[in-house]
């Protein structure tokens, strides 16, 4: 099987290539590098079944000739990070609302069964104890650029959900909850990898807010293996799925244990919201996910603790 994923050079998408490439499937590897890296997917060089092609998901024509050379598509590609959302809204809006049309569009008319990512952001200010698929979402005002992803990524969802009721075709979608792992960049606003970067280089580990926030983070290898199943299993078409850990933490403790397992002598700083992003940002002070659905129907479930995830990020960053 040859299967396209869009984002293919980013952090998620360059570990599903390679679980791809394990299995023996063909990857068809589609980034702009806007936020994607080609030191990602060096490894892949020179592999006669990984092939890179450089460009936009809002080539439609890139999009059709690379969708119709292909089996699957998972679609990755997407302007993320926190930072990126507030700094450039017009420009992540454009690519998450338009570039999933043009993706979905293609792939219903080449008849390609596809996997769209969304996010845990879908939730907004949902407080919920253990998130579930069905729960309400509670946003912000739309001018506050904070909340143009959930709205973005949720109009993804009614794209996919709608192609297949009204056209059949195969989609799945899930909801992605903190995806951590080597190769993740804190550039974008990623928590994990920012703190280890600031603990190897002995710097304050910046924490924003009061810290009292709280958050759940699996591993990249535990939700590509989800991304995988729910995407081959016929019972999944037309539904979205949550995909994320089960260990909750504050944002303050993070910090700490991060210093203690990165062995170092940094200390915790707090940045206020309005300092840290924009005045009258908005932030989720709970969020974690249910993935009964997912555990359920593929048996997803995590199997990397939380201590592991930042020892592999440490390794990683050491390296």
């Amino acid at each position: 099987m040859r299967a396209l994923i869009t984002g293919g050079a980013g952090f998620i998408g360059s570990h599903l290539a390679d679980r791809l490439l394990d299995r023996g499937d063909q990857v068809v590897l589609l980034d702009d590098l806007s936020t994607g890296r080609l030191a990602n997917i060096e490894h892949l060089t020179g592999n006669p079944d990984a092939e890179f092609v450089l460009g936009s998901i809002l080539n439609a024509d890139l999009v059709d000739h690379v969708v119709s050379r292909c089996d699957v598509v998972y679609h990755l590609a997407a302007a993320v990070g926190v930072n990126l959302i507030v700094e450039k809204p017009l420009e992540s809006l454009m690519t998450n609302i338009r570039g999933t049309e043009v993706v979905v569009e293609k792939a219903h008319k080449y008849g390609r069964r596809t996997l769209v990512a969304s996010t845990s952001e879908i939730y907004g200010k949902n407080v919920s104890d253990r998130l579930s698929e069905d729960d309400d979402r509670i946003l912000g005002s739309p001018l506050k650029s904070r909340w143009s992803y959930s709205e973005a990524k949720a109009i993804d969802e009614i794209l996919a959900y709608t192609y297949w009721r009204e056209k059949g075709l195969e989609t799945v979608i899930v909801r992605l909850f903190n995806t951590v792992g080597p190769r993740q960049t804190g550039s974008y606003g990623m928590v994990i990898p920012r703190f280890v970067t600031q603990a190897l280089r002995g710097e304050p580990l910046t924490v924003f807010g009061d810290g009292s926030q709280t958050r759940c983070f699996c591993s990249v290898h535990d939700v590509v293996g989800g991304i995988l199943v729910l995407s081959e299993e016929p019972e999944a078409f037309g539904r979205v799925f949550n995909l994320g850990g089960s260990e909750e933490i504050s944002m303050s403790d993070l910090a700490e244990r991060v210093i203690r397992l990165a062995g170092s002598s940094s200390s915790v700083e707090f940045i206020p919201y309005d300092v840290a992003y924009e005045e009258g940002f908005e932030d989720m002070q709970r969020r974690v996910p249910d993935t009964t659905r997912a555990r359920e129907l593929v048996g997803f479930h995590p199997s990397e603790d939380l201590d592991g995830i930042i020892k592999a990020v440490i390794a990683h960053q050491q390296r």
